[in-house]
């Protein structure tokens, strides 16, 4: 199969709040007010927690069958550690996630075993995990200032 290109547009709309437009859906980002947004939306950090929980609970569903599993129930609970300081300029750390840490609440009368085949296999398959897990190549390829190329 070819390599699919996704293709998303984020567009700052007043203050911090962005309208973040994929296909023919779209949402709104924004920041709390405690870092100078208008609390419209969840921000950035928390969505990109929202598209692996997201990601994970998709792949559960779609692959299910396959490992003899019958889902009632899939809900991924995630937290993850963000030192502001990094963001904010205060200091040299990370401006992103140092850890990212996930439970599975699964409601199923299928053997143990096929749920654990299952959940093994989420973790190998699920594509926000692995641009996560494995780092991803991140190029800025261009910029245009007034309508001219930079």
């Amino acid at each position: 199969m070819a390599v699919e290109q996704v293709n998303v547009c984020a567009e700052l709309q007043q203050g911090v709040a962005v309208k973040v437009q994929a296909r023919q859906f779209e949402l709104m980002l924004d920041e709390p007010k405690s870092l100078g947004g208008t609390d419209t939306g969840m921000n950035p950090v928390e969505a990109l927690l929202g598209a692996l929980g997201a990601c994970q609970a998709i792949v559960a569903r779609v692959y299910a069958a396959k490992f003899n599993v019958v889902l009632d129930g899939f809900n991924v609970k995630l937290e993850g550690d963000l030192d502001l300081d990094g963001f904010l300029g205060k200091s040299e750390v990370r401006p992103g996630y140092s850890a990212i840490r996930y439970q599975y609440w699964i409601e199923s009368p299928s053997a143990q075993e096929d749920v654990a085949a299952l959940i093994k296999f989420v973790a190998e398959k699920c594509p926000v995990g692995d641009s996560l897990a494995q780092g991803v190549e991140l190029s800025l390829n261009g910029v245009h200032l007034n309508q001219q190329v930079l």
